[in-house]
Order: C-alpha cells, then sequence, then structure tokens
C-alpha cells in the first residue's frame, strides 16, 4: 500500500475496532499491521481511546436486579420440583406478620448473606411477593406500573419517599406510591427482613 496514511485517515480502523468491518477487511487490517507498524500503534490508540470512553461513561448495574433475577429463577425451579403454588395475602394497613408466617417458617437465607437476598413465596400475573434480607440499604428506584409494599418482620429501616423519611420497624407495613422515588435504607444491627409486594398498578 503506497499510502499508509491515507489507509489511517480513512476510518477503517476505527470500524475495525468496533468490530463493524467484512471478515475480508478485517484480514486486510490484521495482515497490515503486521507489516506496518503506524497501523498497529493506531489500532492501540484507537482500543485505548474506546476503553477509556467506556469507563469514563460507564452506568452502575442496579444492585438489585441480580437478586431478583436469582430469585426468580429459583422460584421457577422449586414449582418444577413439585412446591406447590401458593398465594400469599396482599398486604394492606391492617397486615400482621402472623399472616405470612406459614411462609417465614420455611423460608431462610443463606448462611453468607450478601447485601441483598429474596426469596419469592408468591408469583401471579398481577403480583409478586417475596421474603427480602437487606443488610445495608436498597437503592433509589421509581416504579410506574407497579405499587411496592413493604411489612418489616425484622429489623428496622428508614424508607425514604422522595424528602419525607418513614421510620420502620418489625410489624410496620408502608405502601410506595407511584412515580415517587425512593430508597430503603437499614438503621438496626441485625439485617432488615421484609415481605416485600410488588402489585400491577
Amino acid at each position: 500500500m503506497n499510502n499508509i496514511s491515507e489507509y489511517i485517515a480513512s476510518g477503517i480502523l476505527e470500524l475495525y475496532v468496533s468490530g463493524m468491518v467484512t471478515p475480508e477487511e478485517a484480514a486486510l487490517v490484521e495482515q497490515l499491521s503486521v507489516t506496518q507498524p503506524e497501523i498497529a500503534k493506531e489500532i492501540e490508540m484507537i482500543s485505548g481511546a474506546v476503553t477509556n470512553y467506556a469507563q469514563a461513561n460507564a452506568l452502575e448495574p442496579d444492585p438489585t436486579i441480580k437478586p431478583f433475577l436469582m430469585a426468580a429463577i429459583d422460584y421457577g425451579e422449586r414449582i418444577k420440583n413439585g412446591e406447590p403454588v401458593s398465594f400469599p395475602p396482599v398486604l394492606n394497613e391492617d397486615a400482621a406478620i402472623a399472616d405470612y408466617q406459614q411462609w417465614l417458617n420455611v423460608s431462610n437465607a443463606p448462611e453468607i448473606l450478601p447485601d441483598l437476598y429474596a426469596k419469592i413465596i408468591g408469583h401471579t400475573p398481577e403480583m409478586i411477593t417475596a421474603i427480602v434480607w437487606i443488610k445495608k440499604m436498597a437503592p433509589q428506584e421509581v416504579h410506574h406500573d407497579e405499587i411496592e409494599r413493604f411489612l418489616i418482620v425484622e429489623g428496622s429501616c428508614d424508607i425514604i419517599i422522595e424528602d419525607e423519611v418513614h421510620q420502620l420497624s418489625a410489624g410496620n407495613m408502608l405502601s410506595i406510591p407511584l412515580h415517587k422515588a425512593h430508597s430503603l435504607k437499614v438503621t438496626s444491627a441485625i439485617p432488615c427482613k421484609v415481605i416485600l409486594q410488588r402489585i400491577s398498578a
């Protein structure tokens, strides 16, 4: 190739690093990078710039996604293995811990408790019910299509809805309004154990 500078300026190397070239174009770039040090150096610089951009603009994943995904997989396996489907009662202002005792008696957290652990105890198209253990906090979130309700079973926590702090301990129930940013901070020395329901709005 007569003009390496023109080849570099053509944009083909950026497309190569992005994986947006044909196999033939990729083979040519790789061949040239072996024989032309300028091309190899440019590929290295482009790769470094892409990596730096990705790291600078990376989004922290929602830490609640994995625990609830794992809980859904676990629930599906339990049902498949013969656990009978059950229907925990809907949480309301009169709800009591005793209403959920049959599920609490058989639902345990692992010995090494992660920051957030969930075990689904009931699921319908309209509602999911889980027992959740929270060690320190649950990050801010907003629900637009489901109402979230908490019944504290053990420990204590603050649930912050917008700028309003709700101090909750065992036996307290709270419903989160739609479209309101909310988060949870554990205030007890032990993990906060809750009955959590998400109900389609």
